[in-house]
C-alpha cells in the first residue's frame, strides 16, 4: 500500500490529520474549487486580460480543499487578508510603478497586516505581489474582489461538501472499511 502523508500535520503538531478519503471521496472533494477557479477564469476572461493576478485564488481554493477545517482557509482570513493583498499591492503599484521595489513593500505590509489582524493566508502574499508588479492600465481590485467573494462563498460549499463526504464515510464505514 503506498504510504498517503500528504494531509498529515507535521510530526509533534497538536492537530489531528484530516481523514484520507477513497479517490472518490478525494475527486468530489476536489470538485468545488476546480469548479470555482473556472468560473473566476472565466469572469477574468469575460472582463479583463490581467490572468496572472488571479493565480493565487487558485491556491487559496485548493488549500480550502486540502483542510477546509484549518483556520487559515476560514471565510473571515481569505477575504481580510486576500482584500487588503490587493489593494496594498494596487497601491505600491500606483506609488511607485511596477517594479521589485513596489513589490517588496506590498509583500512586507501584507505579511505584517495578516499578522497584526490574525488572518494569515499565505496566498495572499502572491495578490500582494501580482498587483505590485502588475504592467497595464487596467485596474481589477472590484473584479478581484468579486472574485474573493467567490472564494468565500466556496468555503461554505467545501465545509458543507465535507460534511456530506464525512456522513457518507462514516456509513459506509459500518458496511466496509473505506479504499485509500
Amino acid at each position: 500500500m503506498i504510504e498517503r502523508d500528504s494531509l498529515n500535520p507535521l510530526e509533534g503538531a497538536a492537530r489531528p490529520a484530516r481523514q484520507r478519503l477513497d479517490i472518490k471521496g478525494e475527486l468530489t472533494l476536489a470538485l468545488l474549487p476546480t469548479l470555482t477557479v473556472l468560473l473566476v477564469f472565466f469572469f477574468v476572461e469575460t472582463f479583463s486580460r490581467q490572468r496572472l493576478l488571479f493565480a493565487s485564488l487558485a491556491s487559496s481554493a485548493f488549500l480550502i480543499d486540502l483542510d477546509p477545517q484549518h483556520g487559515t482557509n476560514r471565510a473571515r482570513t481569505l477575504v481580510l487578508s486576500q482584500i487588503p493583498a490587493a489593494l496594498l499591492g494596487y497601491a505600491a503599484n500606483a506609488v511607485g510603478g511596477p517594479g521589485y521595489v513596489a513589490a517588496g513593500c506590498a509583500m512586507i505590509l501584507t505579511i505584517v497586516l495578516m499578522i497584526v489582524l490574525d488572518t494569515v493566508h499565505p496566498p495572499a502574499v502572491a495578490t500582494a505581489l501580482g498587483f505590485a508588479l502588475k504592467a497595464g492600465p487596467e485596474s481589477n481590485v472590484l473584479l478581484f474582489s468579486l472574485a474573493v467573494g467567490m472564494i468565500a462563498v466556496l468555503v461554505v460549499l467545501q465545509r458543507a461538501s465535507l460534511w456530506l463526504l464525512v456522513r457518507y464515510t462514516s456509513t459506509s464505514t459500518k458496511r466496509a472499511p473505506p479504499a485509500m
